[in-house]
């Protein structure tokens, strides 16, 4: 069954972005192989996105290219365009956070929401319990934790196409650290490391203003060292290039990580990956195939030290296993499909898909649609039936 599908993205980048970007990343994979399979997809986003699917340009350019910092009046555009689409989709796919709950409520039953960030702020916590009709999708199981009782419908991991990265057999001669420049992602952590190692460290990432006092104190007094070397940001094929020459990749994160995409990414090229026990890490990072699992300094060199006994084949091998776009899209397919039988199967309004009240006043008034029911949530395990015994072995799922 053909579907008419709405993937609503972030504003701050283009999709995909040219550098730093991750969920825009994980937008256009999703985006393009539903393409692929047939479906008729439309993607909001900025107008310098590229896609083969429909393109609804909702900005001239990325936002944070372009210097904007407050992107709430973007992004509410945005979502009044798609409303005022909506009755146009089968499912509408957001990926901006929690903006569109109070303008989307009444079609909950048609929309579906991946959080892609962290949840443990309390702040936001009473925003999930009132809007609890909205379908949430988490991107692992560590991040649903704090807000357990939200109504969770599953747990899809990214998966990225298994040709960008390509497999590199070498094993490389440096470790690299990949992403943002943080006081959460801790690369003077990554630098401890390779100064007590002997080993080179590659830093590819990018530092925005807020983080600018911890690069010039933590970062910067080490960049004139030997062994430590900064590229800033990279985009897609020098990144390819980085992992497949590196020893490791460095994870070596103090937050309640959602996801972490680098570790896919370096997976993708064999390259095994060495990440501090916090957040995600223990769903992602299989200990002795995939790579190591550490909490200390101490830890991450010995880690170093047994890098010899794996097979970058394997931890290729297991990248193509988990975390492929083909499998990534298998499950939000499958939501989808839940989401559009149900419609079809209840009874609703008929014109639940017009603009709430408060919007339709504009238009006369014309009635609101009604919230649809809250469905049982189906469990990771639902999804992925065939990990089952291997993610009980590893603890993968709480």
């Amino acid at each position: 069954m053909t579907l008419r599908i709405a993937q609503i993205a972030p504003l701050a980048e283009s999709v995909p972005p040219r550098t730093y970007g991750g969920t825009e990343r994980v937008c256009s994979w999703l985006t393009e192989e539903l393409v692929r399979q047939g479906h008729e997809v439309t993607l909001f986003a900025s107008a310098d996105s590229s896609t083969s699917a429909t393109l609804a340009p909702c900005c001239p350019t990325g936002l944070r290219r372009a210097g904007v910092h407050n992107q709430a009046p973007s992004l509410l555009l945005m979502l009044d365009r798609v409303r005022r689409l909506a009755e146009s989709f089968d499912v509408i796919h957001f990926h901006v956070d929690l903006y569109q709950f109070p303008l989307f409520q009444d079609l909950a039953w048609k929309s579906l929401t991946t959080l892609h960030g962290r949840l443990d702020l309390p702040d936001m916590h009473p925003v999930y319990h009132t809007f609890n009709d909205m379908p949430l999708v988490s991107v692992s199981n560590a991040q649903r934790q704090p807000i357990l009782g939200a109504n969770w419908l599953a747990t899809v991991p990214h998966g990225m196409p298994d040709t960008l990265i390509p497999y590199s057999a070498d094993r490389g001669k440096y470790l690299v650290f990949l992403g943002r420049i943080s006081p959460e992602k801790r690369p003077d952590r990554a630098i401890e490391i390779a100064l007590r190692a002997g080993i080179p460290l590659k830093l590819a990432a990018k530092v925005d203003v807020v983080d600018q006092e911890y690069f010039d104190a933590a970062v910067k007094p080490w960049l004139d060292h030997p062994l430590i070397e900064f590229l800033g940001e990279i985009d897609d094929a020098q990144k390819g290039e980085l992992l497949a020459g590196a020893l490791a990749l460095l994870f070596p994160i103090d937050w309640p990580e959602p996801f972490g995409l680098v570790m896919i990414e370096a997976m993708s090229a064999g390259t095994p990956v060495i990440a501090w026990r916090n957040g995600s890490v223990p769903e992602i990072v299989d200990p002795g195939v995939t790579g190591f699992i550490v909490q200390s300094i101490d830890e991450a060199v010995e880690a170093l030290n047994q890098m010899s006994t794996l097979d970058r084949l394997n931890v290729r091998k297991r990248f193509k296993d988990r975390f492929t776009v083909d499998r990534m899209a298998k499950s939000y397919l499958m939501l989808y499909r839940r989401l559009a039988d149900d419609a079809r199967s209840s009874s609703r309004p008929p014109d639940s898909s017009r603009p709430p009240a408060s919007a339709e006043s504009r238009d006369g008034g014309l009635s609101c649609g009604l919230s649809r029911p809250r469905k049982r949530a189906l469990s990771p395990v639902d999804l992925f039936e065939d990990d089952v015994a291997g993610s009980r072995e590893n603890n993968r799922w709480p």
